[in-house]
Order: structure tokens, then sequence, then C-alpha cells
């Protein structure tokens, strides 16, 4: 993965989909880049693709590999963050509510909505599709509370659209998606400064593209270890005691 420095960069603008909260790694970048403004730019999952290769953002937190479904980026790189666990919304009287989790097998009789900025991408659909497809996961939210269907999210979206008229359960067997960074191809400096930050890297330790230590010559060898041996008292030419 080359790393490239762009000129005279002022600002880095990082991406961020519905439910993903960066606020711990944008404190850190303050720190540790304050000369460098982080732009947050929110976006949906499907716009996404888009903005990396248009260079609208830097960098974005997407889902994965949801992101790369609906454009080509570009040459681009990933790297998945942590696995989202998947929950089915219902309204606060529906009948799967009883249970503490939903399998797949449950919901063969359920009418489900498919929002058009898919939080969730699913193979093998479960039940049947409502034809209508709402433009947001918030207007699918509220088809569900109307009692139009049901909806597969990841569970940060259903936390971020709670309403007191909707419940989830957790999936059994449904798929999951990834949380994780998406920038484009080559990485800029900026960008493996983020990457750093979000997976713990210090602000001390090195990235990896240090240059090796130079070789030591026969001689310089050669002082090093009499250096050694003086630090353990073992100095060539004293006498021994026989």
């Amino acid at each position: 993965m080359g790393v490239t420095t762009p000129d005279n960069a002022s600002s880095f603008r990082l991406a961020y989909v519905p439910g993903v909260t960066p606020s711990k790694w944008v404190r850190t970048w303050s720190e540790r880049r304050p000369r460098v403004r982080l732009e947050l730019v929110a976006i949906d999952v499907a716009g996404c693709a888009d903005a990396i290769r248009d260079g609208q953002v830097q960098m974005a937190i997407t889902r994965l590999p949801d992101a790369l479904h609906h454009r080509d980026p570009g040459p681009h790189h990933t790297i998945e963050l942590y696995e989202e666990t998947t929950v089915v919304v219902l309204p606060k009287d529906h009948l799967l509510t009883a249970g503490d989790e939903v399998g797949v097998d449950d919901l063969a009789d359920e009418q489900l909505l498919w929002p058009l900025d898919e939080p969730l991408a699913v193979s093998q659909r479960p039940g049947t599709a409502v034809e209508h497809r709402p433009e947001t996961t918030g207007d699918a939210m509220e088809l569900v509370a109307a009692g139009t269907g049901v909806l597969l999210v990841p569970q940060s979206l259903a936390r971020l659209h709670h309403r007191k008229d909707l419940v989830y359960r957790p999936m059994t067997d449904a798929p999951t998606g990834s949380v994780g960074l998406l920038w484009p191809a080559p990485t800029s400096d900026l960008a493996d400064e983020f990457i750093g930050i979000v997976r713990g890297r210090k602000a001390t330790s090195s990235r990896g593209d240090s240059a090796p230590a130079p070789k030591r010559s026969a001689k310089e060898k050669t002082a090093a270890k009499q250096a050694r041996r003086e630090a353990a008292g073992k100095t060539p030419g004293k006498n021994r005691r026989k």
C-alpha cells in the first residue's frame, strides 16, 4: 500500500454513514494534527463510492461491502473495523416481539421493507418484499410504525431511529454487515494517519515506512563487541588469576 503526501493539505474530509459515531477518533485527530482541519461529511451508504471516486471526500467510514455494491469507487482500499448485529424492527404489538430473538424462518410470512439507501445488503431476502421502496431507512421506520411491514437493519440504525411505538429484536441467522474504512488509492499521508488513529496506533509509533538501520562495518562491529566486553568486566589484555 503506497503512501503519498498531498502538498499544503489544510483539511481532511471524512464521510460517515448514519449510525456511525466517529467522535472518539475526531478528538484524537485534533490532538495529533491540530493544523489540519478534519471536516465531517454526513452521507448515506449508497453515496460513498461516488464521493470517493469524485474526490468529494478523502475517506469514508461506511458499511462494507454494501458501499461497493452501488457504484465503482475507482482504485481504492478498504479495512473492516467491526461487525454489526442485524436486527428486525417491528411494531410494538407485533407477535414476534414475544421472543428475545428472531430467525429468518420466522419472517417467511412477513412483508419486508427494503429502503433504497440499502443499509443492509441481503442476497436472499426473507418473506415478501413490499412493492414500494422508501427512499431512506428513516422513511422505512415510519412505514413500520404504520404497519406496512417490518425492516432488517444494523442495530446501530435501529437505535438511531428509536421510536416508542417500535421495538427491535436481534436476528439469529441473518446476514451481517461490517463497518469499515473506504479510501482512494494510493494512500495519502493523512489517510494513513487516520488509519493509525482508528487502529490505536500511538502517535510516537513507527508507521512501517522508516528507513532500515544502516549496516555496520567490521571495524564498527569489533568496537561494539569490545565495548560490551569492557562493560561486563572482560577487557582483553588483563592478567587472569591462575
